[in-house]
């Protein structure tokens, strides 16, 4: 893992949030705890599944992909 990268990727979404406060715009995230740990859950399982490596093509089997 990057570490510079994820430090960089902290400060964006650190002025995003500042921004949208000081603009007065609904936060774009779940603004309590078990919605951030929802999102945690979606990236573990993304990791998960492509350590193990199975999956579906979707656009493949569906006939989309070109």
């Amino acid at each position: 893992m990057n570490l510079t990268l994820t430090l960089l990727a902290l400060l964006t979404g650190f002025l995003t949030g500042a921004l949208f406060t000081f603009l007065g715009i609904p936060m774009p995230a779940p603004p309590e705890l078990p919605g951030v740990v929802g999102i945690v859950g979606i990236y573990l399982g993304y990791r998960v599944v492509e350590y193990f490596e199975v999956g579906v093509d979707l656009l493949s089997t569906l006939g989309l992909a070109g």
